[in-house]
């Protein structure tokens, strides 16, 4: 990825396969934010579903290694490494397929790296966190219930794919999607701001100091990969609570307690007020610099080895 070889491609293979490198790349970046994250997020939706459990982060870790020991920060890790490693590329393919139509319309010069505008990279992350949705809601759907039971003989799931089937058998396709809406809310502009944080940072960095983007240093990868988890989070854990709250509700009946996501977020607000939607935001804050540093350090690298 120098600034003699630019994103945009001048035919169809070209295009092919730099959308296979973007795939796999960003499968690389994938893996690394799941092995970096994932002890963060559990503790993290414990909180947002759990508020009669636990008192705090630490009170939730506390209470996850009695019951389940180190292993509990990693329950339902087989499907986001899975599917976050599918998740991640099709971010990534999306995003860069859009950075480079934007380059196009901007009419940028080959064989200079593109400048896009905040708007740009906005709609770009946006577009790219829309088409993630597709995936990452019955992923997190699946992973989220794992997550929130605890080891023994009363777990309801003996693993993802017993989780998948029960929930097929019984509720078909909807069931696997429940909390679509939400997911899609957070997806738009969470990856919106995601994107438009990393790359206003790495094209800022580009413009002042010459350099191209592969010449980059790892430390500012993962700093400005770190921004980005930030951007993200700040700005979209209000519906990731409610999000969480959808995908872990009973199905049918007195089980059922959230009619869907405005009445979720109406009686978040009723039972515990504003603080409600920021449930659990310390340990996915401590999370959003070290999973998303390894995001894109992994991404980076992988599209350098690449070419």
């Amino acid at each position: 990825m120098s600034q003699n070889k630019p994103h945009s491609s001048t035919n169809e293979d070209d295009g092919a396969m730099r959308a296979v490198k973007d795939c796999l790349a960003g499968s690389v970046g994938g893996i690394a934010q799941v092995f970096a994250g994932q002890p963060f997020d559990t503790v993290k939706v414990r909180l947002q579903t759990q508020p009669d459990v636990y008192k705090g982060t630490v009170d939730a870790v506390r209470k996850t290694i009695a019951n389940d020991g180190f292993s509990g920060f990693y329950k339902g890790t087989t499907t986001p490494l899975v599917g976050v490693g599918l998740c991640v590329s099709i971010q990534f393919l999306v995003m860069e397929h859009m950075k480079r139509t934007f380059a196009r319309v901007n009419g940028t010069p080959a064989g200079q790296a593109p400048s896009l505008s905040a708007s740009q990279l906005y709609i770009a992350g946006a577009t790219a966190g829309v088409a993630n949705s597709i995936v990452s809601g019955p992923v997190e759907h699946i992973r989220v219930r794992l997550q929130v039971q605890t080891a023994g003989a009363s777990a309801q799931y003996k693993g993802p794919g017993d989780c998948i089937g029960q929930i097929y058998r019984g509720f078909g396709l909807k069931g696997i999607y429940k909390g679509q809406v939400a997911t899609v809310i957070r997806e738009f502009n969470g990856y919106g701001m995601y994107f438009l944080a990393y790359e206003a940072l790495v094209q800022r960095t580009i413009a002042q100091t010459g350099k191209s983007r592969s010449e980059l240093s790892s430390g500012l990868v993962c700093m400005y990969g770190a921004a980005a988890g930030f951007a993200m989070w700040l700005t979209s854990y209000p519906i990731d609570v409610i999000k969480s709250k959808l995908q872990t509700d009973g199905f049918a009946g007195s089980a059922r307690k959230y009619s869907g996501t405005v009445d979720c977020a109406q009686k978040i607000m009723a039972q515990e007020g504003v603080k409600g939607f920021f449930r659990g935001i310390t340990p996915c804050l401590l999370r959003a610099a070290p999973a998303n540093a390894a995001t894109f350090i992994g991404f980076e690298m992988a599209m350098r080895v690449l070419g």
